[in-house]
């Protein structure tokens, strides 16, 4: 078995280890880290980014080590409602840069370096969000495209903006755009960008055109940068291809903090709750493994705010319950953990979820995981879900079997399986509770009685 209660720093041994695989699996392990956009829209500035990853540095112990600003560095003033208003700022080539009034940091030509050496000198690991294309007005100037004779009407793709960002064109499968991208990634890699989240482009529209050039440009930097694609659903027919060239892909639209969103048939499924996510990541397991996350969106836990990319500054609207259950099935599903709190106002709930060292060294260290089918466990689980995650490696890390069972309904429920039920053998076993810090007694059966919407992870002996 696995050693109990990891000190932080053995955890942090492991996920030193992970990150010693062969260089071509980039994010071996679900990346985990910290993204701007539940706290705070498109208006994060600087100060406000390093209050949160000042407090990032203190949790990397844990392994959170990504820090991600989300849409709106390259915005003038975020706040307004047109495009023209928020003036974007870009390069003499057409490559969006950050404004210095709310990144001073960037002046003089210097882009997000200063700002990423910072991010890395706290041991950390720095990123940007991007919308995919090239700016509308970049292309009306037909500015030139860096170290090629193309020039931006040449790359873009005029049949193809985003339907809900009027921002950018598109990008042609053509040398011309292809360059563009090269050219983009080259600026951002000399940056120093270790992740690089691109938006509209995983569904509504799906573009793999630019998904394969955008993979090709981060390949000819040489710096290990890992893709991340949003929205979703990515679609399951598209999980092959999205995993040739991404490592993080979106399986759902925006995942806020509710338990049930009601949806609209002109906004798809815009809002994304958590019910809904349970039966999305069981599609999406057989996908799963180092180098390829199904991404279940960001962990919109504690404070949102001040200015949250959806709704009023707000306390997360998720029960504890619900939040501990919303970071159990992310981590036994082995989805990408990336926080959306105000780092700067952590309450002692959400600290104690994001600092449970064995939950986290769980969904760093499965090697397999499943949903197990409920039918076959009797009366109690129609509601009812239950996961098996596996950590089955040589070494330290060993052998272990994890179950996480989690209760749909609306009212508490009481649920009993054998171990044989779960797919172990008939022997007695005890289990420690991950989340209480209890042990059961050996037995050949498992009771647990959870409350609504809630969850019991156990690491079985």
């Amino acid at each position: 078995m696995i050693r109990r209660r990891l000190l932080p720093t053995a955890l942090a041994a492991a996920l030193v280890s992970a990150s010693l695989l062969p260089a071509q699996t980039l994010a071996p392990t679900p990346p985990m880290g910290w993204n701007s956009w539940d706290a705070y829209g498109l208006t994060i500035n600087e100060d406000q980014f390093k209050e949160n990853v000042a407090v990032l540095a203190r949790l990397r112990q844990y392994g959170w080590q990504y820090a991600v600003i989300d849409e709106g560095w390259y915005m003038a003033q975020p706040s307004e409602k047109t495009v023209a208003d928020r003036q974007y700022l870009w390069s003499a080539n057409g490559l969006l840069l950050p404004a210095t009034d709310r990144f001073p940091s960037a002046a003089n030509g210097a882009g997000f370096k200063p700002l990423a050496d910072w991010v890395h000198a706290q041991g950390l690991k720095f990123g940007i969000h991007i919308m995919r294309g090239i700016p509308r007005q970049v292309v009306s100037a037909n500015l030139p495209i860096a170290g090629t004779h193309f020039t931006a009407s040449d790359a873009a793709d005029t049949t193809s903006p985003c339907p809900w960002d009027q921002g950018n064109w598109g990008i042609k499968d053509n040398a011309a755009g292809q360059a563009y991208y090269d050219s983009m990634l080259k600026l951002y890699a000399a940056w120093g960008v270790d992740f690089i989240k691109v938006d509209c482009i995983s569904d509504r529209p799906y573009r793999p055109t630019e998904i394969r050039q955008i993979a090709e440009a981060i390949r000819k930097t040489g710096r290990p940068i890992v893709l991340s694609l949003s929205p979703g659903p990515t679609a399951l027919e598209h999980a092959a291809e999205v995993a040739k060239y991404a490592q993080m892909w979106r399986i759902a639209d925006d995942h806020w903090d509710g338990w049930v969103f009601p949806h609209q048939p002109s906004q798809g499924e815009f809002l994304f709750g958590l019910r809904d996510e349970f039966d999305r990541l069981a599609k999406w397991y057989v996908y799963t493994g180092p180098g390829n996350w199904p991404d279940a969106d960001m962990l919109p836990f504690g404070y949102l705010g001040p200015n949250p990319g959806w709704g009023q500054a707000r306390q997360s609207r998720e029960t504890q319950d619900e939040q501990r259950t919303e970071l159990t099935l992310w981590a036994v599903t082995r989805s990408p953990l990336i926080l959306g709190a105000n780092l700067t106002r952590l309450d002692d709930f959400t600290r104690s979820l994001i600092t449970n060292q064995d939950v986290l060294f769980m969904n760093q260290n499965v090697t397999y995981s499943h949903p197990v089918d409920t039918s076959t466990l009797g009366a109690g689980f129609e509601n009812a879900r239950v996961w098996q995650a596996t950590i089955n490696e040589p070494g330290a890390r060993g052998y272990a079997e994890y179950f996480a069972f989690f209760n749909l309904d609306d009212n508490p429920v009481t649920l009993r399986a054998t171990w044989k039920q779960l797919g172990l053998d008939g022997a007695k076993h005890s289990a420690q509770n991950l989340w209480e810090d209890t042990t059961t007694k050996d037995s050949k059966e498992l009771s647990v009685t959870l409350p609504a919407h809630g969850s019991a992870l156990f690491e079985v002996h």
